[in-house]
């Protein structure tokens, strides 16, 4: 169920200022897309318009929104800001993640634990609420797209607040496919492994396949664009996932419990 041929899309993406989001903005405004781009930092907003209209210039027209996901008044604003200007949106992104270790012994954690499900989870259905009605009624697929993670399917030592929060992306995601299965809007889940960002480089341990997030981003506008339920990108990782989702407690404890863990919040 892909977009007619010459259909160019309006496409709303959270988390647009660097890293994944900021890579799906040049993928899709390389395609003739029209951009609504969400994130809390201005500047980087501005630098990010600048750079796709220098890329294409007089061509496009994007809009650009320095708000907090968390905030879901003001993420509702913008939204309906978008479909006023644009007439709709074919697809939306909820791309705005964080990312920190944490320890739950440590009372310092729980700050972040709230503060990385009100952006990773509770944003998700903020983003995607105020598209869905004016969705239902277009003549033509569009798109609501999640960004999950590998981290969502097991566990992780020393990433409790981040594993859980991409898993309840997944089962989230899962959950509004069969909620719209009847419409003509697809959910589209992208689960992303080691991607080359800024989110990634202070990891302190090896990132097996690790994707730069150009390549990511063409992968990932493709499986969106085929509307598929759920992509692995690299697809190794889904191999690895499969595999993980498989294994017996013993032995995922086994090879697991000494792996290193990703830095807390604040830690040098």
């Amino acid at each position: 169920m892909s977009a007619p041929p010459g259909h160019v899309d309006r496409v709303f993406i959270t988390g647009a200022s660097s890293g994944i989001g900021a890579a799906l903005a040049r993928e899709y405004a390389a395609r003739g897309a029209t951009l609504g781009l969400l994130a809390r930092r201005r500047e980087r907003l501005d630098e990010l318009l600048i750079e796709l209209a220098a890329s294409r210039p007089g061509q496009q027209r994007h809009h650009i929104y320095a708000v907090d996901v968390t905030d879901h008044a003001a993420l509702a604003r913008a939204a309906a800001d978008f479909i006023q200007q644009e007439g709709g949106a074919d697809i939306v992104i909820a791309c705005a993640g964080i990312s920190h270790g944490t320890l739950t012994e440590r009372l310092e954690d729980q700050a972040v634990f709230d503060a990385m499900f009100a952006t990773n989870v509770s944003a998700m259905p903020a983003t995607f609420a105020p598209f869905i009605a004016p969705m239902k009624t277009r003549p033509t697929p569009c798109r609501l797209v999640g960004i999950g993670s590998v981290a969502g399917i097991r566990g992780v030592r020393g990433a409790g607040a981040y594993c859980a929060s991409k898993a309840a992306v997944h089962s989230y995601c899962e959950s509004l496919r069969l909620e719209l299965r009847a419409s003509n809007i697809r959910v589209v889940t992208l689960v992303p492994g080691y991607i080359d960002t800024s989110m990634t480089r202070n990891n302190r341990f090896p990132m097996p396949f690790l994707m730069s997030a150009e390549r990511f981003a063409a992968r990932a506008v493709a499986a969106i664009a085929r509307g598929d339920s759920i992509r692995f990108l690299p697809w190794q990782m889904g191999v690895a996932a499969r595999i993980l989702r498989v294994l017996p407690n013993f032995l995922f404890d086994a090879l697991f419990s000494r792996a290193p863990t990703k830095q807390r919040k604040g830690q040098p």
